[in-house]
């Protein structure tokens, strides 16, 4: 789970630092580089001379990881539309009906990310 959250992250901040994409995920930077070096290995990122300061690196994520996090997505998604048409009526009527609070909620724990 790690690997697809840092994946996505990649997706929308491309490339990054593993410093700063320890950061981001609230792990240590050892945990991020050590995923990181598994995640090359398999193809699914790459790393590369940073080029707004040559001394570090930056990692970006190649054609095969945005492959694999599209096919992690469609999977994940039709898990979530097995579960929800198996509910009931009532219950997929109130999983509806909560979605707007639920987004704002994922906003503000967003915000309180960003501003930590």
């Amino acid at each position: 789970m790690a690997q697809v959250e840092l994946l996505q992250v990649l997706a929308e901040h491309s490339p990054a630092r593993i410093g700063d994409l320890a950061a981001r995920q609230r792990l240590a930077t050892s945990t991020v580089s050590g995923l990181i070096g598994q995640m090359i290995t398999s193809g699914l990122v790459a790393r590369a001379v940073d080029p707004a300061d040559r001394r570090a690196s930056a990692v970006t994520l190649t054609e095969a990881g945005q492959a694999q996090l599209d096919a992690w997505a469609r999977a994940h998604e039709h898990r979530l539309d097995t579960a929800l048409g198996a509910l009931d009526e009532a219950d997929r009527s109130a999983v509806h009906d909560a979605l707007p609070a639920l987004f704002r909620l994922a906003e503000q724990l967003d915000d309180t990310m960003t501003q930590a």
